[in-house]
């Protein structure tokens, strides 16, 4: 009886520790999933003109956003929630499509390093500029790769191995009977 009691507190806590898992998720608001419609971002200004610009990549929260005129890279990487721990900083790209109303008559591509967008001394080029405003339907990417985190993975590991101790007690207990 004693060890049916200790399986029982086993297989509880694995099923605690596997919702517990599931409910870390980020909670939302009213105002925020006004905001925040199917990775669509507005952080548009009523008084001026706003455009809209795609984000992709490795920033907190990729997407299109509705952003005032003027915006600047880092200003749309900031309200992108900034970089996220594995982007690839040094080869930021903006993707500037054909846009007749605008002049420009090719695509372009445009590379940035952050650290040239924060350390305006590095930059060599007297034309370039260090952090640009972005441009209507202008698409913004941070590469990067993945890093793996064991932590990331230590509720799943701690989920299997109680559950396969709590067989294990289980088996030993019903064949010594």
């Amino acid at each position: 009886m004693r060890h049916i009691n200790f399986t029982l507190v086993i297989l509880l806590s694995l099923v605690f520790m596997t919702s517990y898992a599931q409910d870390d998720k980020i909670k939302v608001g009213a105002y925020e999933r006004q905001n925040m419609i199917g990775g669509y971002f507005n952080f548009g200004d009523p008084n001026k003109v706003n455009i809209e610009v795609n984000v992709w990549g490795y920033v907190k929260n990729s997407g299109k956003y509705l952003v005032p005129r003027g915006t600047t890279l880092l200003d749309l990487i900031t309200y992108a929630g900034g970089p996220a721990t594995d982007a690839d900083l040094d080869k930021i790209r903006v993707y500037r499509p054909k846009n007749d109303s605008l002049g420009i008559t090719k695509d372009k591509i445009f590379y940035f390093d952050y650290n040239d967008l924060i350390w305006e001394e590095k930059v060599k080029d007297k034309d370039y500029r260090v952090n640009p405003e972005i441009e209507p339907g202008d698409m913004v990417i941070l590469p990067g790769s993945p890093r793996y985190f064991f932590r990331e993975n230590l509720t799943f590991i701690m989920s299997i191995s109680s559950f396969l101790l709590s067989a294990a007690i289980l088996i030993v207990s019903v064949t010594k009977k």
